[in-house]
């Protein structure tokens, strides 16, 4: 019997390129992404670390990114670095034009600093979604096409827009604890294969009885 494609290919289906599972691609220290989940771009999905910008390591900020996660092409992480002094007169950045402006750089603490930025497990995000630094998406969220996330989504909600908005809970409140507890994204391979006609159906009283 086989329990779904190997988690270490770049690949996972081979009739498919686009499709590439983006832990096997990561080169940065800190991005963190787990197991199964995907970055889908007939651009090159492999170049998934081009669309977390302004990503700089002494700033210590992280992406971390559960596992089985449908990401759609065109997404941007915009990181902490892009943050530019704001309680100042000015935004702009004198200091990295050079030329004798730089002896107004601003200290780390002057700048915007919201934290890491963290998906959760199980969610889907559409095309050409910009989520912004230190921004929280929760467990089986799903995430409209050309959404601009700037503030933290609750698990098993639906959101979309410019700025994100929360549109619907996916399910009732029961049900989203006990998928919450349930955690199935963490269950072996062999036990998501042997369960994926109730993970997969849309009679959700399935996933109850297992």
């Amino acid at each position: 019997m086989q329990y779904g494609p190997n988690v270490n290919d770049i690949h996972p289906n081979e009739k498919i390129n686009s499709i590439c599972y983006i832990k096997n691609v990561i080169t940065r220290p800190n991005i963190f992404v787990g197991d199964y989940t995907y970055y889908d771009d007939v651009n090159g999905a492999e170049n998934f670390e081009n669309h977390v910008t302004h990503h700089y390591e002494f700033l210590g900020d992280k992406l971390i990114i559960g596992k089985f996660c449908a990401i759609a092409k065109g997404i941007e992480f915009i990181m902490n670095g892009a943050n530019h002094r704001m309680c100042s007169v000015t935004t702009y950045p004198f200091n990295i034009m050079g030329h004798g402006w730089e002896k107004c750089t601003p200290s780390l603490e002057d700048l915007p600093f919201k934290g890491d930025t963290v998906v959760g497990n199980d969610v889907w995000i559409g095309q050409n979604v910009t989520i912004m630094p230190g921004v929280h998406i929760g467990d089986g969220a799903i995430i409209a096409a050309n959404s601009v996330v700037t503030k933290d989504i609750p698990a098993y909600h639906i959101a979309g827009g410019n700025p994100c908005k929360i549109i619907r809970k996916r399910f009732d409140d029961r049900l989203i604890d006990y998928l919450l507890e349930l955690k199935w994204w963490d269950w072996s391979v062999e036990k998501i294969t042997e369960n994926l006609e109730a993970l997969c159906s849309g009679d959700l009283i399935k996933i109850k009885n297992i």
